[in-house]
């Protein structure tokens, strides 16, 4: 299957970003009565960004990542977990048995795959009564210098579009009754990193890469100079 996003040179980059909110994966945890053992199906699992914090929790863990770069980094992450398991295979067609999964999870991958397909596949691979859950991590854009770097994205790209990241996936979940939403959390995190790190993680930002195309290095440029001076 051809993929729409190639992060092969953007993995490692990505593996800069933030980890999710531990108080959110509580949420979570609690909400689907996840223990120990649970069975995970990670979908689009990256660098392992959630993949480690579901780990954590004792979790038995399918890691689903097509992009071997990604893979590779997720794999030396997650290596002191010998309860990962990584597939070289995408989210709409996984080859895992059917009925087997009490959580298929899609951190930060859900806009990025055929989301139709991946919720007939994730229907498969899930147990009866088993779970689905999306997560992202949104930058909060009331924050000053969150607003700042928008003006900066918008002088460069007036017709930018964050795509369907932040859409309500509600409608289409529930279209087909495969899934109804029993739950929608939230949470405010606040993550301190250093600036180089920072800058870092913004490269691995494919949405704006694609739409800006030969000025991204530009964009880029333009955010640093927000920073304070050292």
């Amino acid at each position: 299957m051809k993929l729409q996003w190639d992060y092969t040179d953007l993995a490692d980059a990505y593996r800069k970003r933030p980890p999710y909110s531990e108080a959110l994966l509580d949420d979570l945890t609690s909400h689907v009565a996840g223990g120990p053992g649970m069975r995970v199906c990670d979908m689009g699992a990256g660098t392992g960004n959630l993949t480690v914090s579901l780990a954590e929790r004792g979790f038995r863990i399918a890691a689903v990542e097509p992009n071997a770069a990604m893979r590779a980094l997720g794999r030396e992450r997650t290596a002191p977990f010998p309860e990962v398991t990584w597939y070289p295979a995408v989210a709409e067609e996984t080859d895992l048995p059917a009925l087997h999964f009490d959580l298929v999870a899609f951190g930060s991958s859900f806009n990025v795959v055929r989301r139709d397909e991946a919720l007939k596949e994730s229907r498969r691979i899930l147990r009866s009564r088993g779970w689905l859950t999306c997560l992202w991590n949104f930058r909060d854009l009331d924050d000053p210098l969150q607003q700042r770097i928008e003006q900066v994205i918008h002088s460069f790209l007036p017709d930018y579009r964050y795509g369907t990241r932040r859409d309500d996936q509600t409608p289409l979940i529930e279209a087909g009754h495969r899934f109804r939403v029993t739950g929608v959390f939230e949470r405010n995190h606040v993550r301190r990193v250093d600036p180089a790190a920072w800058l870092d993680a913004w490269k691995s930002h494919a949405t704006l890469r694609r739409q800006a195309g030969d000025c991204f290095g530009a964009i880029l440029g333009s955010i640093e100079a927000l920073l304070p001076q050292q």
